[in-house]
């Protein structure tokens, strides 16, 4: 599995370009200047990369960079989750950028943001670039070579840590506020004490309020109860007596006429509706009753209620909410006060901490003397015979969301050199080959299907070169291998050339990328060579290369 095939369309300076590449190791040549690591530019963007408007080639208003490679197995589920699932084995990623630096990616066909761009860029492509060797002074990029080495995942022991850090803090916070934590607590107390005689109900304000009105009105509303019957049913000008008066008239007719007949029923409707509003009322006239001690208590009530919303400075309706509040408050606080209990929280989450830290400390321990014994060993192929190469793990006072150790790489570059720090080696030809050996070291354990090199041989010449390019052949024969190199023992141990030429047209530089068959590959590590590529010297030494 690995990169099939990559397009450019106005990308950089390359109008237009379509490359299929394929298993085991190609190498990437060309004169300085010709743009060499486009391809490289070119497939970080493909995988979620920030981009400008820089790489949009002049003249054009955007540029394309598509990439298509065989569908690992890992991310199959992944695609299929995010709805990005093709049809067959390819797996295909598309990126614009505009002139004005606004971008947009697709996966198979379907639109997809950056993030899901990036989150396939592991599982595809290990890109080890010509300045790898400063990541090498870094101490978290140190630590995650060792933990690639070792299997180690750190997110356990990072959610673990942040579950300590809180309830370390959450202890440290109560201990220093214990006086004024007792001070809110009475506080606290004493309003919920106030608040509870009243035992405010949600709703309640309002059914007072509705209920006060009632009894207020209590003789208005008897009286109206009693008009409002006289008027339907107790005299001759009633509404009862009315609607009678028309039945009988329509009813004694209604032999004649067909057409009374709805107004009949209308009407008798109308009179059944009317004597039972009149039995209603005559009900809530008999029952309804003056209640002047109800009234008074509601009074009361109704004050108590309007006297601690000014205390509290709160809408009355609003009480039984702060007096709710009020108590979730306390309630934490009491939580807070608890030392014993936090206590008791903190050591129960630094237990759990502290049990994944040192078994990934174990894990460090176990892996750090065979990385270190496997990078020696590549060391001595790449001119650094007795070089020593060391992976130190320092405890530190306090552990952090990955562990105890602080973890830093060591090196000596000849036999009898006491090891140092990478950082303080002085030779930048030593940092480079350091940095391809772990490099080639920590690529065999990836799994990513393509590796890239993007000019890791720098600083390296001679025997030494020649060996880099076997080690990277040896490389390809498990994996798809693509570099970059300037130096020409490297490239003569390619499966594949690929050469990067530019030519000019008009005030415009274009830049090409095509395979070259064995002459063109000849004339081309003559070129590297720094001699005249139709020199017969030249061409004799680019051919006995080839075949070494």
């Amino acid at each position: 599995m690995s990169l099939r095939r990559i397009a450019l369309r106005d990308f950089v300076i390359v109008p237009s370009l379509d490359l299929d590449l394929a298993q085991g190791f190609s190498v990437l040549t060309g004169e300085t200047g010709a743009g060499k690591s486009i391809l490289i530019d070119a497939l970080q963007l493909a995988l979620g990369a920030r981009a400008d408007s820089g790489v949009v080639r002049e003249g054009a208003a955007r540029c394309e960079i598509a990439a298509e490679f065989d569908t690992p197995a890992s991310v199959r589920p992944w695609l299929d989750e995010q709805g990005f699932a093709g049809e067959d084995d390819s797996l295909l990623l598309r990126r614009t950028v505009d002139t004005e630096g606004r971008s947009r990616g697709w996966i198979n066909g379907g639109a997809a943001t950056m993030t899901q761009l990036k989150s396939l860029a592991d599982h595809l492509v290990d890109i080890h670039g010509q300045h790898a060797w400063q990541s090498l002074t870094r101490s978290e990029a140190v630590r995650g070579l060792l933990d690639a080495y070792a299997g180690v995942d750190t997110s356990t022991a990072s959610t673990l840590w942040s579950g300590w850090r809180q309830q370390r803090k959450a202890l440290q916070s109560a201990t220093e506020r214990q006086n004024s934590l007792q001070q809110e607590s009475e506080r606290l107390a004493w309003q919920i004490g106030e608040l509870d005689k009243l035992q405010p109900r949600e709703g309640e304000w309002e059914e007072l309020n509705a209920q006060h009105s009632r009894l207020a009105n209590a003789q208005g509303l008897q009286d109206a109860a009693r008009d409002a019957a006289a008027a339907l049913d107790d005299d001759e000008s009633s509404a009862a007596s009315l609607i009678h008066r028309a039945l009988g008239a329509l009813q004694a007719q209604a032999h004649l006429e067909p057409a009374f007949a709805g107004p009949v029923e209308a009407l008798q409707a109308a009179l059944a509706q009317v004597q039972d509003s009149v039995h209603s009322l005559h009900h809530y006239a008999r029952h309804a009753e003056l209640d002047p001690a109800g009234l008074e208590e509601l009074d009361q009530r109704l004050s108590q209620w309007m006297s601690l919303a000014r205390r509290y400075r709160r809408p009355p309706e609003d009480l039984p909410a702060l007096l709710a509040g009020w108590k979730t408050e306390l309630q934490g606080i009491d939580q807070a006060m608890d030392l014993d209990a936090l206590k008791v929280a903190e050591r129960r989450a630094w237990s759990a901490f502290e049990a994944e830290i040192n078994r990934l400390g174990k894990q460090r321990q176990a892996a750090a003397p065979a990385m270190a014994q496997a990078i020696t060993d590549a060391m001595q192929s790449l001119g650094m015979q007795g070089g020593r190469f060391e992976v130190s793990l320092q405890r530190m006072d306090e552990p952090q969301a990955h562990g105890w150790e602080h973890v830093e790489f060591l090196v000596a570059g000849h036999a009898g050199v006491t090891p140092r720090s990478v950082g303080k080696v002085a030779s930048g030809g030593e940092l480079s080959r350091i940095a391809l050996a772990i490099s080639v070291v920590t690529s065999r354990l990836g799994q990513a299907p393509t590796l890239i090199f993007d000019e890791v041989d720098s600083g390296i010449g001679g025997a030494v070169a020649h060996t880099v390019g076997q080690l990277l052949r040896r490389l390809g024969r498990d994996r798809q291998v693509l570099a970059v190199t300037h130096l020409p023992q490297v490239a003569a141990c390619g499966d594949h050339h690929l050469l990067v030429s530019k030519r000019q047209s008009g005030s415009t530089t274009h830049s090409t990328v095509a395979p070259i068959d064995h002459e063109a590959r000849v004339r081309e590590l003559a070129r590297m060579l720094g001699g005249n590529e139709r020199s017969e010297v030249s061409l004799a030494h680019a051919r006995e290369l080839l075949t070494a």
